[in-house]
């Protein structure tokens, strides 16, 4: 593949690339594995969590929309960086890479843990190794066909949560026959819909946002989408009510069918409530729907994090030679930095698989709330200077964002003060302290060099 210099990223995606490509990303352990931990903080009222959480992330999607509006041809990075400067977008261009690579890395190993159910005498080392390599070359392809490809895996993802609300709905008020219909008694049995009380549900919003991650992906693909302006308000809108559907919607269900002190933390709810139809197979079908989830995620996952070290680099805030493209408008020496890190991460699995998880996995939610207060934050310093008026406006500006980054720093608060993520938060802040420094010490010459 030739390589050629500079920005010149392909104008390939369509609108239902974006959005299966934003939902790929959302869709993934979060809801599958994650929904048994979010019910357990808070019961059914845990769809109060849902809810909130979908509020707050309709505010940031609709600031980067309409700054989108403004400034065509900018990705998310780029209006931190108009915003604040150079200094604030290095950081948190970082952080997001950072986010980024340790989803991929968690959701490759979890893939090979998947395919285990089918070959059991593999080591799960080589599965996940072959799990990363799988995503590696589907980032090779151009970015249409890589859009094409994501759309048919998120679209099974899709598919099934559609089939699992059906098969639930039927199942909860006895039109598929079963020994118990439950008809709404799990809502208001075993303590009722707040057995933990009010408080439960923001403890879980911390789970909720790790789920909800992702969905800022839109913000890296409008320099590679057509008239990005016009099409990311639509597609926003539908967006934002298809995520608050596919998870409040299978949450009901979960809650509806199995008392929520029943969940068992090491099965996923999703195959418990399968296994209850008595369909044969279920196991093979929910099997492969978590490793088509996890695979889609880590597919986007590298693609975000891909764009980002090439907008950065292409801003001169990573080496030039990452903003280099190959013919097909594929970042081709960032894709290799990046298969490096997640076939490595796939290894470090092998050494220490379960430490991995604890210390990865609240790592994206707390860099994700990280990344929406900037992304508020931006929307609220830009809006004042805007060189033209934008052709979509956030309503109640800037109370509505103002109120959203607020709940959304007392979010990271609550992250910082929970005893469970202690090792991951520390991790987090490590590396936050570390981009600090360097940001400092690299503009700080750069300053030099220009007087």
């Amino acid at each position: 593949m030739a390589i050629q210099d500079g920005d010149s990223l392909q104008k390939k995606l369509r609108p239902r690339h974006i959005s299966f490509m934003a939902m790929g990303g959302v869709i993934g352990t979060g809801i599958f594995k994650g929904s048994a931990e979010t019910i357990g903080l808070a019961g059914p009222g845990v769809i109060f969590s849902y809810i909130f959480a979908g509020l707050l992330l309709l505010v940031v999607m609709g600031a980067m929309t309409e700054m989108a509006t403004v400034y065509p041809g900018r990705n998310m990075k780029d209006f931190v960086r108009q915003a604040f400067g150079e200094r604030v977008s290095f950081v948190m261009g970082w952080m997001y890479c950072f986010m980024w690579l340790s989803v991929c890395v968690i959701e490759v190993i979890a893939a090979g843990s998947f395919l285990q159910y089918w070959f059991p005498d593999v080591p799960l080392w080589m599965l996940s190794l072959a799990s990363a390599a799988l995503i590696i070359l589907i980032n090779m392809m151009s970015v249409g066909s890589f859009g094409e490809v994501e759309f048919w895996l998120a679209g099974i993802k899709i598919a099934m949560i559609i089939i699992f609300i059906v098969l639930g709905s039927l199942l909860m008020f006895g039109v598929i026959p079963s020994s118990d219909a439950p008809y709404l008694h799990n809502f208001t049995a075993h303590g009722g819909f707040l057995p933990n009380g009010w408080f439960a549900i923001f403890s879980a919003l911390l789970v909720v946002t790790f789920s909800y991650g992702g969905s800022e992906l839109i913000g890296l693909t409008l320099t590679e989408t057509e008239h990005a302006d016009k099409i990311l308000p639509k597609v926003v809108r539908n967006f934002i009510l298809r995520v608050i559907l596919f998870f409040t919607l299978p949450i009901l269900i979960i809650c509806g069918l199995i008392p929520w002190n029943q969940l068992g933390g090491e099965i996923s709810p999703f195959v418990q409530v399968l296994s209850a139809t008595g369909l044969q197979g279920t196991a093979h079908i929910m099997n492969f729907i978590l490793v088509t989830a996890v695979l889609s995620a880590a597919n986007s996952g590298i693609y975000g994090a891909t764009r980002m070290i090439y907008s950065m680099a292409a801003a001169g805030e990573a080496p030039k030679s990452l903003a280099k493209t190959t013919n097909k408008g594929i970042p081709l020496n960032t894709l290799k930095l990046c298969a490096i890190i997640l076939l490595a991460g796939s290894l470090l699995g092998l050494i220490a698989q379960d430490q991995l998880f604890r210390v990865l996995m609240a790592v994206p939610g707390f860099v994700v709330v990280l990344v929406w207060i900037c992304i508020c934050f931006s929307q609220l310093k830009l809006r004042k200077v805007y060189p033209k008026q934008p052709s979509f406006k956030v309503w109640g500006f800037p109370y509505i964002t103002g109120v959203t980054a607020l709940c959304l720093s007392v979010i990271a608060v609550l992250f910082l003060i929970d005893g469970q993520n202690r090792v991951s938060i520390s991790v987090c802040l490590s590396v936050l302290l570390l981009l600090v420094v360097w940001s400092i010490m690299k503009f700080k010459k750069r300053a030099e060099a220009d007087n």
